[in-house]
């Protein structure tokens, strides 16, 4: 190890991606005596609301033996089940449809759906919205958690909810806790080697922190990796129009739910996500499309809350990703990488993702940057994949009450991966095949897209061409309803288990 010079880190930015990244490196390198160093500027302000995630939180929080027990409730958070699409769609009996993460008892029903799907692709009668063949569905409607009884031995994936200053607090004090130095400091010049590196950063204390790698977490302002190092940044706005949120929080529902409900509003969508001792609450818009006070008076309204005394915060969105991830000796990590906006509550899959990602192929390749271009390449395709997949919701709505979603849903810049599952649903082919055919199955599996593309009811004029069809598939439903309504009784609700 001391022959390959590696021997400090420094962790540039703290907030969730910082200390995400500081938890992870310390239990991978610890042993190997790398001393990892976070500096965050008491004066920056984490961008911190009522966050959700999907199932590799879980993965992340294991890693750490961190129990559930210990982080839910000092982070105020929740289950959850997975994501309510609600008015993208206008078409009837598709008004809403629910995306689930994947459960090991999906086989048994997703074959039913699957078949229907098909069966109404080619104008058959028969029902496919996708939430009537799901058991996470139901156990979403019924407000249960995602635990199962031990007598059910079955394995689920599930997201959370959290306050996301809280869980950077909590990440914080772990991290400190395993031994990460950490400085609080506003950086005020970067220093570089000729060779482009970058050697040390000072502090308007006048400190200065030198390493031999660099983890930028600094968030949109990206210090090190856009501003020093000059990477470029691609906007992705020709089809993510969204470029702005307001947060407004409310009072939590007793019956505490156990789902992200995201519901189209005139000019982008408002989230919902429960926490313990509230609702989180916002509206993600395009500034194109109307003004801030527009927004804001459009999401009182839509909550009820016509009075000033509950504060607005404003945000803006930086979408995008950088051109790399990684170039000399930094790697960039959460906000200072990219973006992709909050539909699919990604955020925190992209920031484990690439530090594992990094992680591996810093040591594979012996602590250099020999491995460097296959992880940029990596990263891409995971932005560019997941990017696609958000997209498609914008796409395939059928809103026409402002020009917003008429604009979203004409829109011709989308990827050549994207215009062939789009074609590949409409001319009734198979969309597992054509994932792997495209090399994009790792982003989203074949179910989710089947449940996004039936869920926003994609199918022709109902024909009911073939009634024998229709009938064997109304059979099938009673043994799908059955199924499903006798594994829910082995769920408790989502307020108890909390």
């Amino acid at each position: 190890m001391n022959d390959l010079k590696v021997k400090n880190i420094v962790i540039l930015g703290g907030g969730t991606a910082g200390w995400m990244t500081a938890n992870v490196l310390q239990k991978k390198w610890q042993h190997l005596g790398i001393k990892i160093t976070l500096i965050e500027s008491p004066d920056i302000g984490v961008i911190g609301v009522g966050e959700g995630s999907t199932p590799l939180l879980k993965v992340f929080l294991d890693s750490l033996d961190i129990s559930e027990s210990e982080w839910m409730p000092e982070c105020n958070a929740t289950y959850k089940n997975g994501i309510s699409f609600k008015n993208w769609s206008t078409v009837s009996g598709y008004e809403e449809y629910f995306h689930p993460f994947p459960c090991g008892l999906d086989s048994l029903t997703f074959n039913y759906h699957y078949n229907n799907a098909t069966q109404r692709r080619k104008g058959v009668d028969v029902i496919a919205n996708p939430n009537r063949f799901s058991l996470m569905a139901s156990l979403t409607e019924k407000k249960l958690a995602p635990i199962p009884s031990e007598n059910f031995p079955f394995n689920f994936q599930y997201g959370y909810h959290f306050d996301s200053i809280l869980l950077g607090k909590f990440l914080r004090k772990k991290a400190v806790e395993r031994g990460i130095n950490h400085i609080q400091g506003t950086v005020e010049s970067v220093a570089q080697n000729s060779n482009g590196d970058i050697s040390s950063l000072k502090l308007s204390n006048g400190q200065t922190f030198s390493a031999d790698f660099f983890v930028d977490c600094s968030g949109f302002t990206s210090i090190l990796l856009e501003k020093t190092l000059k990477v470029p940044f691609i906007s992705f706005s020709d089809n993510l129009f969204n470029d702005s949120a307001i947060a407004l929080p409310t009072e939590i529902d007793p019956h505490i739910p156990s789902e992200t409900l995201s519901t189209a509003l005139t000019n982008g969508w408002a989230w919902q996500i429960p926490l313990t001792n509230r609702f989180g609450n916002g509206y993600v818009y395009s500034s194109q499309y109307c003004t801030q006070d527009e927004a804001e008076k459009e999401l009182r309204a839509h909550l009820g809350i016509l009075d000033d005394d509950i504060e607005a915060r404003h945000l803006k969105m930086k979408v995008g990703k950088t051109q790399v991830s990684w170039r000399n000796n930094c790697v960039a990590v959460g906000l200072s990488q990219g973006f992709i906006e909050p539909l699919e509550a990604t955020a925190i899959q992209f920031i484990y993702a690439t530090i594992e990602q990094f992680a591996i192929a810093f040591e594979e390749g012996g602590f250099t940057n020999q491995h460097k271009d296959e992880f940029n390449q990596r990263v891409n395709m995971n932005f560019e994949g997941i990017r696609d997949y958000i997209v498609l919701h914008y796409k395939t709505n059928s809103r026409s009450d402002s020009q917003y979603w008429i604009d979203n849903r004409e829109n011709k810049n989308i990827s050549n991966n994207l215009e062939a599952m789009l074609n590949c649903w409409y001319n009734i082919q198979n969309l597992e095949a054509e994932l792997k055919r495209l090399n994009i199955a790792t982003y989203y599996t074949h179910r989710s897209w089947n449940c996004l593309l039936s869920g926003m009811g994609l199918f022709p004029a109902k024909e009911n061409l073939t009634p024998a069809d229709a009938k064997k598939a109304q059979s099938d439903l009673k043994y799908v309803d059955n199924f499903i309504d006798r594994c829910a009784m082995n769920f408790k609700p989502h307020e108890e288990m909390l």
